[in-house]
């Protein structure tokens, strides 16, 4: 009967949303001036959306034709998938931008008012992605369990969940293609504008930031848009979106050994319930006083989430599954985010050693500006990897014992992998919220620099500077919570594209258990190559990813230089900039060089997979043995490298942006020294590390999963289906 709480929690979701955006959108638009800079930053925004989501439609249809040759199911549940991102990207987009000037404006009268009404807008937004992604899963699933299944005798096929979840993978891996344009170019768009707006305006022309004489400052705030409201959806829709089925695959493993379904609705059990826990949770976020921190009420909120959403966790893991050692993997997953965030916060807030070590370093210069900031960098992979690793090994253990508990000792490797799978599923029960803060980030930021652009008096920017730093950190914090589940989910996907090759085999009749197929043997040649070629695919996208925002940055920065000069009026005040030349730079750019780095990730793992079949098992009828290994060592190096490289990338850019900051408050000679300069040429350098290839790997190592887990039956086989 829980399962009936899905589609419940769905319908809850959608009316709260409703509730929650009649209420910010019943908040005034401010002044004249606000309205204008308001309009244009949404005018910017949703342009950019238009063209970027053509673009994107246009390659997901091309793709989908070229899945026709696996099944016209997986080709439809990834259009399906790719549609669904793609929304939930419009919905964060489009409220991000109603909402940025309604908190400009709630600032002129209460900070609580203005916090309440940041942070609904970005619980609409988190709500929407969410119920989108559950009921999306949901709905596909049993479309394709009932209905356009081709087994006629259900109860006798043991194979009838797996092969319908063989189908429905192809929802992930359209929700992972399409979020990695989204993220992609997102971060291409909003690191250009920003890397221009302060290389030319801040270190250049001495003007602060969101500064109107600044050509580039609608670009930049239309970035922030781009990039962390339309981006990070797709991104978390595609988390839950993959996380969920890669966790109903291996229930469907266990559910061949039980008979009892549960095993698979679990995952989308867990995510109902903790999507209503955070609806609890985003109802007390406020203020107690106007003089209480706005971190402190985010954060209260969050552990009501956290505290009821570990309740839920015993009562349905009892009931559904049976094993007390499954609540403890899920509360594993939600201490883990919870240390993920504390982790983060640790390396990229001011209040700590390593961003004061890099303000520090800022006074002899940018080059050691640069050297402190990318060796913190380095050091930040330390601790979160340690947390994943505790909580992988703990949570395999956990789900061991519960094969004896039981009743299914000889199965314990199995059970051991769904208790990866339940601290996954653990640590996306607070997604809700976590996007809820991430969303308010950009909000609270557009929100100062329409207070700033408007010229409205220093009470209300002092405001909207106190809701801004707390975005600030809040982005940084979500990224950490993305990574985190980012790698736990990597695992589950990695074990699901095994129990994916079973299947094929067993189709073929070629028995054989997960615990043999579970094998990489990284000292054959072949494999070793696959492995190194995984790692150096991380490389190079995290390379295109960084240079395509040097060069859309710099068709900016002469952009904005060439105003400048020829136009002396700006600097003057007695002449506007032409902020649309800088909105089109950036969206072009943007567009252009976000399509190499994304389709790469696409055709590496197809193409490796059919090399090694062909080189290796053809004409052997063994199941394409080398070729899955070369697959699975390609995937496991591919994941290492990438998490280890977004946790440099994501808090090593963090850290450069908030000793920028700390400078900026007053230390180390404040604005305007040479200390600040230094700070902002190392801020500029961290732009496209933390907002663009830093988040985009994120996507990447579920995105090159969910593609394998579609074409697991290609490896196997050598051939196409169809």
């Amino acid at each position: 009967m829980l399962v009936y709480l899905v589609p419940i929690a769905g319908i809850i979701g959608l009316i709260v949303a409703g509730v929650l955006t009649k209420w910010v959108m019943g908040k005034d638009t401010g002044t004249p001036e606000m309205k204008v800079i308001g309009d244009a930053i949404r005018e910017g925004a949703m342009a950019y959306l238009a063209r970027q989501y053509k673009t994107i439609a246009i390659i997901s249809v091309i793709v989908a034709v070229l899945l026709l040759a696996l099944d016209w199911r997986i080709s439809v549940a990834f259009l399906i998938g790719a549609f669904f991102s793609s929304l939930s990207g419009y919905i964060g987009m489009r409220v991000s931008v109603s909402s940025n000037i309604r908190t400009a404006s709630a600032a002129r009268r209460s900070l609580n008012e203005s916090l309440l009404t940041s942070f609904r807008g970005g619980a609409v937004s988190g709500l929407a992605v969410v119920v989108l992604s559950l009921l999306g899963v949901t709905g596909i699933f049993f479309l394709y369990l009932f209905v356009l299944n081709n087994d006629t005798d259900f109860e006798s096929n043991s194979l009838w969940f797996s092969n319908t979840l063989n189908l429905v993978a192809g929802y992930a891996f359209g929700a992972s293609f399409a979020a990695l344009f989204a993220q992609l170019g997102g971060g291409i768009y909003t690191k250009a504008a920003d890397v221009g707006a302060d290389l030319v305006g801040k270190v250049e022309a001495g003007i602060p930031e969101d500064d109107p004489r600044n050509p580039a400052v609608i670009a930049d705030l239309v970035g922030d848009n781009v990039g962390d409201c339309a981006g990070r959806g797709a991104d978390l829709f595609e988390s839950t979106a993959a996380e969920n089925i890669g966790a109903m695959i291996m229930g469907s493993a266990i559910y061949l050994y039980t008979n009892d379904p549960l095993w698979v609705f679990f995952p989308l059990v867990v995510c109902a319930f903790g999507m209503l826990a955070s609806l609890i949770g985003i109802g007390t976020v406020r203020l107690r006083n106007e003089n209480e921190e706005p971190m402190k009420a985010l954060n209260r909120g969050y552990f009501i989430t956290a505290i009821i959403s570990a309740v839920g966790l015993y009562f349905i893991t009892d009931y559904m599954l049976g094993a007390w050692q499954y609540f403890v993997c899920a509360i594993i997953g939600i201490i883990l985010s919870i240390a993920i965030v504390y982790i983060t916060q640790y390396y990229t807030a001011g209040n700590y050693r390593p961003v004061r070590e890099i303000a520090d370093a800022s006074e002899t210069g940018p080059a050691t500006n640069i050297i402190t900031g990318f060796s913190i960098g380095l050091e930040t992979t330390v601790l979160p990897i340690i947390a994943i690793a505790i909580s992988l090994l703990a949570s395999y253990a956990l789900g061991q014992d519960a094969a004896t508990t039981l009743g299914h000792p000889e199965e314990s490797f199995i059970f051991g992998l769904y208790g990866t799978a339940a601290a996954t599923i653990g640590m996306l029960v607070t997604a809700t919220f976590v996007l809820a803060m991430d969303t308010f980030g950009p909000i609270t930021d557009n929100a100062g620099g329409i207070v700033e652009m408007s010229n409205q008096p220093k009470e209300i920017r002092n405001r909207t500077d106190k809701l801004d730093s707390v975005g600030n950190t809040t982005k940084a914090l979500t990224k950490g919570y993305a990574m985190g589940s980012a790698a736990l989910a990597a695992f589950l996907l990695f074990s699901a594209f095994f129990e994916q090759v079973v299947i094929a085999r067993q189709n073929m009749g070629i028995n054989t258990s997960l615990s043999e197929v579970f094998h990489v043997d990284i000292a054959q040649p072949q494999i070793f190559v696959a492995a190194l070629l995984g790692a150096m695919l991380v490389f190079i996208f995290a390379s295109l990813a960084i240079r395509a925002v040097g060069k859309a940055a710099s068709g900016m920065i002469t952009e904005v230089r060439r105003q400048f000069k020829e136009d002396p009026g700006i600097m003057e005040g007695t002449s506007k900039p032409d902020y649309a030349s800088c909105v089109d730079i950036s969206t072009k750019a943007a567009l252009k060089t976000m399509v190499l780095p994304g389709i790469l990730p696409v055709l590496t793992p197809i193409i490796l997979g059919l090399l090694m079949f062909y080189a290796y098992d053809y004409g052997t009828d063994n199941g394409g043995v080398i070729a899955v290994q070369a697959v699975g060592a390609f995937l496991m190096v591919a994941t290492i490298a990438g998490i280890l490289m977004a946790i440099l990338l994501n808090n090593g850019g963090g850290a450069w942006d908030n000793a920028k900051k700390y400078i900026e408050d007053g230390h180390h000679g404040g604005k305007g020294s040479p200390a600040h300069a230094a700070a902002v040429v190392g801020d500029t350098v961290g732009d496209p590390f933390k907002d663009t290839a830093g988040p985009s790997l994120h996507v990447l190592v579920k995105l090159l999963s969910t593609i394998s887990l579609v074409f697991a039956v290609v490896f196997v086989t050598g051939t196409f289906p169809l």
